[in-house]
């Protein structure tokens, strides 16, 4: 670590201390982009040393850039947090010994004596729920309107916000839930799917929360409930614009009270699941219409996500190809040529 002179109102001791002591990877960087110090968790996850990376520029090292990040058409959050004084936080592609990775970047000022900038502290965070490329695992892209969606999925997976995921379908929003599900507090507990779309009252009511024996003709034994199955994990409801809108007022209940009652019961049964809903419809002019509730809308949309169509992201054409070549056929040594890679890149700039 070099020996600089701090103009913090910390000791240069005290901010390579605070640099180690954090378990991700952390630099410390100067008003002119350039790395002052990097901790041990940085030299491990990008191979290089301290000395390497000191009075390197940090676009340099990350982007592989010869400007920093906004000029060259992405968002920079040093020169928002040195313009707010604030942290910020963005979603980059970085570069790394393993390639290109999806990571989670958060910039500190440290402030001096007159509480101005005068240092910056950035934190990485390397995704566990996408890969960049075609080896990777979980969600697969690196387009803008991907990283723009990973980037809202990063901030509400570790929370307990219900999540809305709106899309068309075939744009995976059963497979990002489940990626949200893997990367948050109740991993390890089950992940429970509902197709909504096509369920009578009964049928919801029943698959939703159970019945118990001789609630209704048929049921001969007592069932237990998807709200029961997923206690401790993650409860998905796909197509939610599609419920009965009579039975929309006991899945409102069941958010409110964390409680429900399965059908032909007396006795409340406690409720423990993260929600996260997904639908194609647009459920703010369905509430215009009086087809689903407003109440219920505001309860499920408190985090909203949208993922793009595929048409809205070509540019991830060519990699979901030879992910899906890897992945369905391991042996064959198969990818896309560049003749099609220029095609798409063709079809990419019309």
């Amino acid at each position: 670590m070099r020996n600089i002179k701090p103009n913090s109102q910390h000791s240069w001791s005290e901010i390579i201390s605070m640099l180690e002591s954090i378990p991700d990877p952390a630099v410390l960087i100067g008003l002119d982009y350039k790395i002052l110090a990097v901790n041990h968790a940085y030299e491990q996850n990008y191979e290089t040393t301290s000395r390497r990376a000191q009075q390197k520029f940090c676009y340099e090292i990350s982007h592989r850039y010869t400007r920093p990040c906004d000029e060259a058409g992405e968002t920079c959050p040093l020169k928002h947090s040195l313009s707010s004084g604030q942290p910020h936080r963005v979603l980059h592609l970085h570069y790394t010994p393993r390639g290109d990775e999806h990571v989670d970047v958060e910039m500190h000022p440290i402030l001096d004596k007159d509480r101005k900038p005068c240092y910056f502290l950035e934190t990485m965070r390397t995704s566990k729920v996408a890969s960049s490329r075609a080896d990777g695992d979980g969600l697969i892209g690196r387009s803008p309107p991907f990283n723009h969606m990973l980037e809202l999925i990063e901030r509400a997976a570790p929370t307990e916000v219900n999540i809305l995921l709106l899309g068309e379908s075939g744009t995976g929003k059963e497979l990002v839930s489940q990626a949200i599900h893997k990367v948050s507090k109740h991993a390890s507990g089950p992940f429970v799917a509902l197709e909504c779309s096509g369920l009578t009252e009964s049928l919801f009511e029943s698959e939703l929360f159970g019945h118990e024996k001789g609630a209704f003709t048929g049921a001969v034994n007592r069932k237990i409930g998807l709200v029961e199955v997923a206690r401790g994990g993650t409860l998905f409801l796909d197509e939610i614009g599609d419920i009965p809108y009579a039975m929309q007022v006991k899945l409102l209940r069941l958010i409110e009270s964390q409680t429900y009652r399965r059908v032909g019961s007396t006795e409340s049964q406690k409720a423990d699941f993260r929600l996260i809903c997904a639908t194609h419809h647009n459920l703010q002019a369905q509430v215009a219409e009086g087809k689903f509730r407003q109440d219920l809308f505001y309860r499920i949309s408190a985090f909203p996500i949208e993922l793009p169509s595929l048409r809205d992201r070509l540019g991830d054409i060519p990699l979901l190809i030879n992910y899906l070549l890897k992945k369905n056929s391991p042996k064959a040594s198969l990818k896309l040529d560049e003749a099609a890679h220029l095609l798409n890149l063709g079809a990419v700039a019309l």
